[in-house]
C-alpha cells in the first residue's frame, strides 16, 4: 500500500473517521436493498473485488479481504451456489482455481452502487459545495491509502452468451489499469 506514513496520527481525526465509517456502513447496508437477505456485507465486498480486480486466485482473493483462504473458500462457496461468482481451472495451471464474477453478481454489485450514489447524494446534498470538494478530496486520498481501485478502473463487466453463461472474456487493459493504481499488485 504504499508509502505508509510514521506519523503520529491525531485521536480526533480517527474519531471522525469512525463516526463517518458508521454511517458508510449504514449507507452500504442500506443500498444492498433486497440483495441483503440473500447476500452478507462480507460477501458483497467480495463481489466488489472481483468486479473491481477481475478473476483472482483464491488466494488473492482472501489477501484482498484480509481472511485466510479457507474463509475465502467458504465464502467462495456459497456465492458459488448463489450463482453469484464461477471458479474456473486457469488454462496455464491446471492447478490453480481462478475465481470471477458472474454477470448476476455483477449486477448485485451495479444496483447496490446505484442505489448507494442516490444515498450519499442525498447525504451530499446537505453540504455546501466547499464542503462537497473537501470530503470528495479526503476520501479520496483515504480510498488511495487503503488500495480500494477507483470504479473508473474496474475492468468491463464480462458479455453474457444466451442462457446465462458468460464468454469468458477477462478484460486485460482495464485489469491491468486497476492493478497499476493499486500499485502494481495482482
Amino acid at each position: 500500500m504504499g508509502g505508509v506514513s510514521q506519523d503520529a496520527v491525531d485521536e480526533t481525526v480517527v474519531d471522525a473517521v469512525l463516526t463517518a465509517s458508521r454511517t458508510l456502513i449504514a449507507v452500504a447496508t442500506q443500498s444492498l436493498g433486497a440483495a441483503a437477505e440473500e447476500t452478507t456485507i462480507a460477501q458483497y465486498r467480495a463481489l466488489v473485488v472481483l468486479a473491481s480486480r477481475g478473476p483472482q486466485r483464491l488466494v488473492d482473493l482472501a489477501a484482498a479481504l484480509e481472511v485466510t483462504p479457507s474463509t475465502a473458500g467458504r465464502m467462495g462457496d456459497r456465492l458459488v451456489r448463489k450463482g453469484l461468482i464461477r471458479r474456473q481451472r486457469s488454462r496455464s495451471d491446471r492447478r490453480s482455481v481462478q475465481m470471477s464474477i458472474t454477470p448476476a453478481g455483477r449486477a448485485v454489485v451495479d444496483q447496490a452502487t446505484a442505489r448507494r450514489r442516490e444515498l450519499l447524494t442525498q447525504i451530499l446534498r446537505r453540504l455546501p459545495a466547499a464542503q462537497q470538494a473537501a470530503v470528495a478530496s479526503a476520501l479520496d486520498a483515504f480510498a488511495a491509502a487503503a488500495g480500494e481501485v477507483p470504479d473508473r478502473l474496474w475492468p468491463a463487466a464480462e458479455p453474457e452468451l444466451p442462457g446465462g453463461r458468460s464468454t469468458g472474456a477477462v478484460p486485460g487493459r482495464a485489469a491491468e489499469r486497476a492493478r497499476t493504481a493499486m500499485g502494481g499488485q495482482k
